[in-house]
């Protein structure tokens, strides 16, 4: 049986070269990066290295890279960090941290946690595609506002957020502006510096990097509180001994993102353009979810009307098609999706979609094969479903 894989939002297999890039900090070059020796020296070099490489995707400076286990951990960093920075605010009127409503968890769930210690968020809205309203955001600065923090581009629906401009708004207002980038790194080309970023989360499984690695980009100057203590590690923010094998994979993740973002962005936006007309055209009452051209190159979402989509996925699995409903981290709860809700769908329009996310490792042939299937899947469940419409 055919295996394909397209849930690449969720992660991405490990690129050859980042698992030759690792394999000699497991056994050979195996060094504490704080021990003094040569040892020592030899993973140190290898982080600092590690740290450029990171840097350079962003156009950053060295110094500014901090290295976490993860998305998730970075987003928390970032966002607990610059609050207990600012907590001699929190009996001031207003919203101190202002984000949107379809943030992935690593953010909503830090912002609801800050919220039962006293401090206010302001959840902003989305359109129907799963844009904010910028003249929403700036009705919901005042003098208390210290933190922005809005994704660069949807984990579920793919849509691409006007950071450009919600950059200048943050620093025409003089407020910390943090995205989560961990869906956008390698697909769109990221200059912190020209989008006014003061922070920005990345996590490596998501560009064919190893799990268990992210980083924090965190502009000079910028102060935070660390929620990790001990050793000092990471400028004191992130204390812990360095995972030097897993750096070193984000790191040539990295570069290979930006020495391929051209080509991968050709290619996979040709599939993926492929497999949305493709789907729209031939399977009835069938719909695209998130902004039709600001959108990740590799994200197709669609929603089909009567379809329950765990069902669904069941299908495509049984057919060698590996897919999702909505984000890796949600996809086992039962309730539909905060960010389909958010733009507008009913619970059971929600509970209808399908999220294909591809990656350079797909070809013409496998969306040719998604394309035969998928309406034969559709068909049937729909001949099982009450909601479907009966001729």
């Amino acid at each position: 049986m055919k295996r394909i894989y397209l849930d690449h939002a969720a992660t991405t297999p490990v690129d050859k070269e980042v698992i030759e890039a690792m394999l000699p900090y497991f056994s050979e070059y195996y060094g504490n990066a704080s021990s003094l020796h040569s040892f020592g020296k030899e993973a140190y070099e290898a982080l600092e290295k590690s740290r450029e490489q990171v840097a350079r995707i962003l156009n950053a400076e060295n110094k500014e890279i901090l290295f976490t286990s993860g998305g998730t951990e970075s987003d928390n960093l970032a966002l607990k960090g610059v609050a207990y920075k600012n907590r001699d605010k929190i009996n001031t009127k207003g919203p101190h941290i202002i984000t949107s409503s379809i943030e992935h968890p690593a953010v909503l769930e830090t912002c609801k946690n800050l919220e039962k210690e006293g401090f206010k968020i302001k959840y902003l809205s989305v359109n129907k595609y799963g844009v904010v309203d910028l003249d929403e955001l700036l009705e919901s600065i005042t003098k208390d506002t210290f933190l922005i923090s809005i994704m660069f581009a949807n984990n579920e629906i793919g849509t691409i957020q006007p950071i450009e401009e919600i950059g200048k708004i943050a620093r025409e207002n003089d407020i910390i502006f943090h995205t989560d980038a961990i869906q956008a790194i390698g697909k769109i080309p990221i200059d912190v510096k020209k989008l006014n970023i003061d922070m920005l989360s990345i996590s490596s499984h998501k560009i064919y990097g190893p799990k268990g690695v992210g980083a924090l980009f965190i502009r000079k100057n910028l102060n935070i509180k660390p929620i990790v203590n001990g050793g000092g590690h990471e400028r004191g923010l992130r204390s812990g001994t360095e995972n030097i094998p897993g750096i070193v994979g984000l790191g040539k993740a990295c570069e290979l993102s930006m020495e391929r973002l051209d080509r991968d962005t050709r290619y996979i936006m040709g599939l993926r353009d492929k497999l949305i007309k493709g789907v729209l055209e031939n399977i009835e009452e069938s719909y695209l979810n998130g902004h039709p051209k600001d959108r990740l190159v590799n994200n197709a979402h669609f929603r089909f009307t009567a379809i329950e989509g765990e069902s669904l996925l069941i299908s495509l699995d049984e057919k060698g098609i590996a897919a999702s409903t909505g984000s890796a981290c949600s996809s086992k709860k039962l309730q539909p999706s905060h960010v389909l809700l958010a733009i507008g769908l009913t619970p059971v329009d929600a509970h209808g979609s399908l999220r294909l996310t591809l990656g350079r490792g797909n070809n013409k042939e496998e969306i040719d094969y998604v394309l035969q299937v998928l309406p034969e899947v559709v068909t049937k469940l729909r001949e099982i479903s009450p909601l479907w419409k009966r001729s």
